[in-house]
């Protein structure tokens, strides 16, 4: 049986911390091409998606449920109700592989959590989710650690770069533009201009369209 993944997405206005450098218009279609690239991921490694909508839409390759909650809330509501394994993974991350998702689901122990960016989660995997809850934003890993002990969960910290990599500022796309060759979220930035730039020895992107260097 499929494990299943749920997979919170904001369709309308995503990624505000980008709108220095991305028009609304281009954030959506970017927070798109990331959310195709951890869909390709997931489903490669034998999970079944699920998008977690906070507004209308849809997706050729998950179903989606609308829920304009707040994000503990909804996810909080699904684990409650879940009576199978559950693999939490966020939309905003493209250089996800079947492997590195494989290898979370495929934990000996209670629950599996990949840490993100400044002490933020990517990823959870429970076996038991009606035992354990979520509390995302601010140091959320920690707390998230936290929840596991006082549930008496065992919990494997998943070391992947693959995982680690969330994109929310626009240094995250250098990141991006090295390491998710042939992704969506890759080719979407280099169709709107995108390109590597190396000033004194540090790695940033220009837009070459805009004539500006990030």
């Amino acid at each position: 049986m499929a494990i299943d993944a749920i997979i919170p997405f904001k369709p309308k206005n995503p990624k505000t911390r980008l709108s220095c450098i991305l028009e609304q218009e281009e954030r959506e279609a970017f927070a798109r091409a990331m959310l195709s690239d951890v869909l390709a991921a997931v489903r490669a490694a034998g999970c079944a998606p699920t998008l977690l909508s906070t507004g209308p839409f849809e997706h050729p390759d998950a179903a989606v449920v609308e829920d304009p909650a707040g994000l503990n809330e909804s996810l909080n509501r699904v684990l409650a109700a879940a009576h199978n394994p559950v693999l939490i993974i966020m939309a905003d991350l493209p250089l996800a592989t079947p492997e590195a998702v494989a290898r979370m689901v495929g934990t000996d122990a209670s629950m599996a959590i990949a840490p993100g960016l400044g002490g933020g989660t990517n990823a959870i995997f429970v076996k038991e989710p009606s035992r354990y809850h979520v509390d995302y934003y601010g140091a959320s890993f920690c707390k998230h650690m936290a929840i596991a002990a006082e549930a008496g969960l065992s919990c494997e910290v998943t070391d992947s770069f693959r995982l680690h990599t969330d994109v929310d500022e626009k240094e995250d796309l250098v990141e991006v533009l090295i390491h998710g060759q042939g992704s969506a979220a890759c080719r979407c930035l280099e169709s709107l201009g995108f390109a590597l730039s190396i000033e004194r020895g540090r790695v940033g992107v220009e837009r070459r369209t805009h004539k500006e260097t990030l």
